[in-house]
């Protein structure tokens, strides 16, 4: 048993290090924003006074006007729109109130690399920089970078209000792109580089962002609460041998096994040893993170509701899946015997190929959907208390709402709490059943 864990958290370790490779690096979608009241000219460069209504930002029916001139009237509290910006990967951590700063490596095409830390930004409540720092403003939690190279390096002073979004086509979508206020002039910036082809309004930029944010800060947390767990009970099952299990190892035991008994032996058969650590890595990598993400006001990280990090686990499980295939499996899905040659070329091959990427697409977006539904609901609810209560103006009906409220938030973490189990475990039996259907040897 002691060497199964160890095992099965060298590979928790590697899997939480192919994980950050990735995670590190997600564009965040504005998509739910509702910017229907902006009014900017149309190269939205020039001095003159523009109104960017920024709904669903957090806040009543006020606004402030910068440095430039530019009023920001913000519309009525956005339930959806703060739905989304609470699941976004961000450059700062939050637990309640406070902003705990986090290593920003950011590597600039053709200059290099340029480490600091993200509280130079200096951000307000709703994770808006007062300053900039070597030309990398902050907006919602989410570094971006001044195009224009006359912008000074360094720290510079901006003050409150001076870094906004306005709304612009890029790609054919209709994305948030970040300005600043400096010296009487807005500068434009541009976001990190992503790899989406332009699906998510994303694309390559002038820098690429490898920092240390929200989600890859909760995962080496779970790293290092995986790894002193489970070196503990393999300890304990040392020091213990053939004594009844006690504390920690006692209440982890009934998991471990069940893992091992319902899901590695009848998926693997007589290989389930073989492969029981790494489908014990995925389970408790997916579990930890999914409970990880319910702890109230400590960061609010949703990890496992982030593509990245669920497509490098759909991509572990593809390459263990058909590196481990045997002649049977591959016979199976290129050349299918017993099968009229056409229907193999046609038909079975086609479906068959397509099927070695759809399973690995499937675990991945079923885990992203999940739990992201999830975390979006729960501040939906919350989010009712500002709606009902217009933000202070109507307190009765903040009242009211609190209470109900309240009941729907308790009765969706109860659900979320055993989503966080389900989710873990489905992964994992799916993936053992991939790894059984791959490694089972011909029936004669």
């Amino acid at each position: 048993m002691s060497r199964n864990i160890y095992s099965a958290l060298l590979i928790f370790v590697a899997m939480m290090v192919s994980t950050l490779a990735f995670s590190g690096n997600q564009q965040h979608d504005h998509d739910g924003h509702d910017h229907s009241g902006h009014s900017h000219d149309q190269d939205g460069h020039d001095d003159d006074t523009k109104t960017a209504d920024h709904d669903g930002h957090g806040h009543g029916d006020h606004g402030h006007t910068n440095s430039c001139g530019i009023e920001m009237e913000h519309g009525p509290y956005s339930p959806g729109a703060a739905a989304f910006h609470h699941i976004s990967d961000q450059n700062i951590y939050n637990i309640g109130p406070w902003h705990i700063p986090l290593p920003c490596i950011m590597y600039i095409h053709g200059q290099g690399l340029d480490v600091f830390s993200s509280g130079r930004f200096a951000a307000d409540a709703h994770g808006v920089g007062r300053k900039a720092y070597n030309k990398f403003v902050l907006f919602e939690g989410l570094a971006s970078r001044v195009i224009d190279p006359s912008f000074p390096e360094g720290e510079v002073e901006l003050g409150d209000h001076n870094v906004y979004a306005l709304p612009e086509m890029i790609n054919g979508k209709e994305n948030e792109v970040v300005y600043v206020c400096y010296n009487g002039k807005s500068w434009k910036t541009e976001s990190r580089s992503t790899l989406d082809g332009g699906v998510f309004g994303g694309g390559l930029t002038t820098f690429t962002d490898f920092s240390i944010t929200k989600n890859v800060m909760s995962m080496l947390i779970i790293l290092l609460f995986g790894f002193f767990l489970f070196r503990g009970i393999a300890k304990s099952y040392v020091a213990r041998e053939g004594m009844a299990p006690k504390g920690t190892q006692g209440f982890m035991e009934p998991i471990f096994l069940f893992i091992q008994d319902e899901v590695c032996k009848p998926f693997l058969g007589h290989k389930w040893e073989k492969f029981q650590p790494f489908i014990m890595a995925l389970f408790f990598f997916i579990l930890f993170l999914n409970l990880f993400g319910q702890i109230p006001f400590f960061g609010g990280s949703n990890v496992t509701g982030s593509l990245s990090v669920t497509f490098v686990l759909a991509i572990l499980t593809f390459l263990v899946v058909n590196l481990n295939g045997n002649k049977h499996y591959w016979e199976h899905v290129l050349w299918m015997p017993g099968v009229p040659g056409w229907v193999k070329i046609f038909v079975l091959t086609l479906v068959e190929v397509m099927g070695l990427f759809i399973k690995p697409l499937t675990l991945m977006l079923r885990l992203f959907g999940n739990i992201t539904a999830g975390h979006m609901i729960i501040t939906i609810f919350v989010g009712l208390i500002f709606v009902f209560g217009k933000s202070g103006e109507n307190v009765p009906g903040s009242i009211g709402a609190i209470f109900g409220s309240t009941v729907l938030t308790l009765f969706m973490m109860a659900i979320e709490l055993l989503v966080a189990f389900i989710q873990a475990f489905v992964f994992a039996i799916l993936t053992a059943s991939y790894i059984g259907a791959a490694t089972e040897e011909a029936h004669h």
